[in-house]
């Protein structure tokens, strides 16, 4: 069984709006290295859309990109995406599948046959996986910003305190900091 992962940038006041953090190559290539040791993504339909809206037009070379990004892209084109929703049932980019029906278990048969792991990239749809027990590391790339506004990780809340354990962290040329934790046993 793989574990499920949630990555996601986020600034010192827990806003997680992308467009809040440092986009660099260091970055960038921090994200890619996360990708490249994970079998699959998981995505709500929000984040789904807004990667759709532009990295597929980047792998294609339709729009201009440096380096480092077209390799994500071209990256993230092969990668297998996994997305739920209850609004949209249709995912044309390539790679990519609806999960459907009852979230623990569809969640946890995506974990079972994914050795290499599943990484997941939306805030909203983390907080409800987290509800379920079903996140096991968290990686964040923490950015030295305070945004002022939303939306903010786990803005719905949590029932419950989560305990990590910390297994790195590793400071970046550009002052953000990547945080992998672990579930504490």
């Amino acid at each position: 069984m793989g574990l499920l992962t949630f990555s996601i940038n986020v600034t010192l006041d827990g806003c997680v709006d992308h467009r809040e953090g440092i986009a660099d190559d260091e970055t960038h290539a921090f994200f890619t290295r996360l990708m490249d040791g994970a079998g699959a993504m998981l995505w709500g339909r929000t984040t789904y859309e807004m990667m759709e809206s532009s990295w597929p037009a980047i792998a294609r070379g339709e729009e201009d990109a440096p380096p480092t990004l077209r390799e994500w892209a071209l990256k993230l084109e092969a990668k297998p995406k996994y997305v739920v929703s209850s609004t949209r049932h249709d995912f044309p980019w390539n790679n990519s599948h609806h999960l459907a029906g009852a979230l623990r278990t569809t969640v946890q048969e995506l974990k079972d046959r994914t050795p290499d792991g599943v990484l997941l990239g939306s805030g909203r749809l983390a907080t409800e996986l987290d509800r379920l027990d079903l996140i096991d590391e968290y990686r964040f790339l923490v950015h030295p910003r305070i945004a002022g506004h939303g939306p903010t990780l786990y803005e719905s809340g949590l029932a419950s305190t989560r305990r990590l354990d910390l297994i790195s962290a590793e400071p970046l040329r550009c002052g953000a900091v990547a945080m992998h934790y672990r579930r504490a046993g």
